[in-house]
């Protein structure tokens, strides 16, 4: 009797200890957003009938002075705090650590008491490029803001993929390599996510130790608050991917040279050891004990042996063959094992994975076990096209961005609609709600639409507007409900795609159409929104800084295509005094699409570089981290140059602007000597420019650190400059 009672009371005492800890880190959560707003909200744990496995809750109500949030565990709480303060505050939670919660004067209360569900269990974010593309120098402060705005959306599964070159550095030592061989091996820190994914080795490395250490440290933090706010971190697994070396010390271990990757060259090729070789059960056994001795295990685990890259085979049987000998490799670690694959494979390579390969290689996992990431959901719904994956369980993910591209795009309300189908889905495998796009650039809303969705708010198109419109405002603002009703019924319609960049971005060539440029909307409704956002009084919020400049540049960008073309024109017509008009033109829209971008520090190159030398602890580290960031996001490497394009401020001076200078010179040169033009020639000084520019001899802080502090005033005067060749651009069209 006495050990049953002793029993219960343990188990009471862990009920108890969860309760209260659920509690406080909600709370916690609450003072970093601001200590005002945890000084109104108090939270509840729920005791309901629900499954607290299957349906996750939340309720929010006002009880005297009070705004009481309760929630079956702490991220339900969060969400519940989100919905107070978008719906009743009125505001957005940016997801960058430098931006504070506007909050109003008085906080509100609740009028009617509000419960709601989760419709899906698992809501996953991120994707290995936002590693790379954006994350690649955040501190902890960064991190800690990023997991608490997860945790607002209602995200439980987020990749954690952080750190792990420190695992992998103590197998491959304890294995046999060199420090100087184990760091030689990986990338330069932006392209780890495509050494992770065995595309590249080595490019812009090696490594510094310094990085290694210090990454791994960050990690800790990350897994442990993400498990605090109720989230299961996907940590990563071996998944064959191995270094040059290793085919050396083990000969007659079955490693085979993958296809090289997107134009990198031999040096850069990666390395695949078969699954069934008996080496890879020891690879994966000494990875995942050094990673749960480090990080943890919550074991789900994200592996993707062949993204992008030809397996060595693609017969069914060898496919079949690999994914149950990767499965039971982790099982034979961790029995509870899960496999998280992207299924972005599938669609990239669909012609090569056709329903019989893809069903030979999902289906080599026990049902269950293994959940895909359709991965571009928005634009094509592989699991319509692949029987739902042959039966495993399957998250529909909304990509939204290529590349940290910042011109507009993502589909919002047509991804919406089929999201909502596929919810409906009788007999549907769907499990979850997730979003992976490669970069945050600085426009949330897509990403938050979608993982509203997750939730039981039955909202209508209007009330998504409306609610969107007078959070971005900070209060209800009829003209912000109207421009935003435009964005989202006609403007944001248009798909991701790569290299999706405005022209003044891209590559300067004559007579080039840049299709990925071209205007894929009304040019009137853009104008129309850009209209109506400036006939505020005033603008108090961040997110509504970010709708300025996001529309703003975009116009600018649609009229630097115009003037473009006349530009062209002008030149094949030898007439110099419309060249020259056209080249003042072109040249005053980028200086103003640098003063717009100087609105706000995330839409700055200055920002980028200083996360990076920030990083660095000593002076040659620094100038190693800058070139990297410097490259990513100009000629990245490869036949990728300019697939990071950001028309951020100083790159718009700087990087774009120069390169369209070369492009106007030689153009005037030919012109006034007689010459032919000579495409080779000019590609030669545009690449001889941008190839010197990411390791240039000013390497710190060669951008202007002044700013706009009214982007009301910036747009105005854009509007008052380019008014009537804005409304051209609704004529041409």
């Amino acid at each position: 009797m006495k050990k049953v009672i002793l029993s219960i009371a343990l188990i009471l005492f862990i009920a108890a200890n969860a309760l209260a800890n659920d509690i406080s880190q909600a709370q916690a959560l609450a003072e970093r957003l601001s200590p005002r707003l945890a000084q109104k909200v108090q939270f509840a744990k729920l005791c309901t009938p629900h499954d607290p496995d299957l349906v996750d809750v939340f309720t929010l109500e006002s009880r005297g002075d009070k705004v009481v949030i309760g929630g079956n565990n702490a991220n339900s709480m969060a969400v519940g705090l989100n919905r107070y303060l978008n719906r009743y505050c009125k505001t957005t939670v940016s997801w960058y650590a430098d931006i504070p919660v506007d909050l109003p004067s008085t906080l509100p209360d609740v009028p009617v008491k509000e419960t709601v569900e989760a419709r899906v269990p698992q809501r996953f974010f991120l994707n290995y490029c936002t590693f790379g593309y954006t994350m690649p120098f955040w501190n902890w402060a960064d991190w800690e803001r990023f997991i608490d705005w997860m945790a607002l959306n209602g995200i439980n599964m987020p990749l954690a993929i952080t750190g792990q070159e420190a695992v992998w550095y103590n197998v491959w030592t304890k294995m046999g390599m060199t420090d100087e061989e184990v760091r030689s091996y990986f990338t330069g820190p932006v392209y780890l996510p495509w050494h992770r994914m065995a595309n590249i080795d080595a490019w812009c490395g090696p490594l510094p130790k310094e990085w290694l250490d210090g990454q791994a440290e960050l990690q800790k933090k990350i897994v442990a608050r993400e498990r605090a706010l109720n989230m299961r971190p996907v940590l990563p697994a071996f998944a064959g991917h191995v270094p040059r070396k290793l085919k050396e010390m083990y000969p007659d271990a079955d490693i085979k040279a993958m296809s090289t990757w997107d134009e990198f060259e031999e040096p850069y090729r990666t390395f695949f050891l078969n699954s069934e070789d008996p080496l890879y059960a020891k690879i994966q056994k000494m990875f995942l004990e050094e990673l749960t001795r480090m990080f943890g295990t919550d074991h789900i685990y994200g592996i993707d042996p062949f993204n992008e890259m030809d397996p060595p085979s693609f017969e069914p049987g060898y496919l079949h063959n690999v994914s149950k000998h990767i499965y039971e490799s982790l099982t034979a670690v961790d029995p509870q094992a899960e496999w998280l694959q992207m299924g972005w494979f599938l669609y990239y390579q669909r012609r090569d994975y056709t329903p019989m390969r893809a069903n030979a290689m999902l289906t080599g996992v026990p049902q269950g076990k293994m959940t895909i990431l359709d991965y571009y959901c928005e634009y094509k719904e592989m699991w319509r096209d692949l029987d739902g994956f042959f039966g495993q369980p399957y998250i529909w993910c909304y990509l939204g961005n290529f590349g940290g591209n910042s011109n507009i795009q993502g589909n919002v309300k047509e991804a919406g609609k089929k999201l909502e189908a596929a919810l409906k889905e009788v007999g549907n495998n769907l499990v979850g709600i997730g979003s992976t796009l490669e970069g945050l650039e600085v426009q949330q809303f897509p990403y938050e639409y979608i993982f509203e969705k997750a939730w039981n708010f039955s909202k209508t198109d209007e009330q998504v507007v409306n609610e969107l419109a007078d959070r971005h405002a900070g209060f209800e603002s009829q003209p912000a409900r109207e421009a935003w009703k435009c964005l989202y019924d006609s403007v944001l319609n248009i798909r991701p795609t790569t290299f999706c960049g405005p022209l003044p971005c891209q590559y300067p060539e004559l007579d080039k159409e840049h299709g990925r440029c071209a205007v894929r909307y009304n040019p009137k409704q853009l104008l129309y929104a850009w209209d109506k956002l400036l006939e505020q009084d005033a603008v108090t919020t961040d997110a509504m800084t970010i709708d300025l400049i996001w529309i703003g540049r975009q116009l600018l960008g649609d009229l630097f295509f115009m003037d473009k073309k006349e530009f062209d024109k002008a030149y094949h017509d030898g007439d110099s005094t419309k060249l020259d008009e056209f080249e003042t033109n072109m040249l005053i829209i980028i200086l103003s699409m640098e003063a717009l971008n100087k609105c706000h520090p995330f839409c700055t190159m200055q920002k980028w570089i200083e996360q990076a030398r920030d990083l660095g602890i000593a002076p040659e580290v620094k100038d190693y981290y800058e070139m990297n960031a410097r490259r990513l996001v100009t000629t990245w490497g490869g036949d990728l140059n300019d697939y990071s394009c950001r028309n951020w401020a100083g790159l718009m001076s700087n990087y774009y602007g120069k390169r369209w200078i070369i492009y106007i010179e030689y153009l005037l040169e030919t012109l006034k000597n007689g010459t032919e033009y000579n495409l080779a020639e000019l590609q030669n000084r545009i690449n001889s420019f941008q190839e010197s520019w990411p390791e240039g001899k000013e390497l710190h802080n060669p951008f202007s650190e002044d700013s706009h502090t009214n982007v009301l005033d910036v747009c105005r005067e854009i509007d008052r400059m380019f008014r009537n060749r804005f409304e051209k651009i609704v004529t041409a069209k």
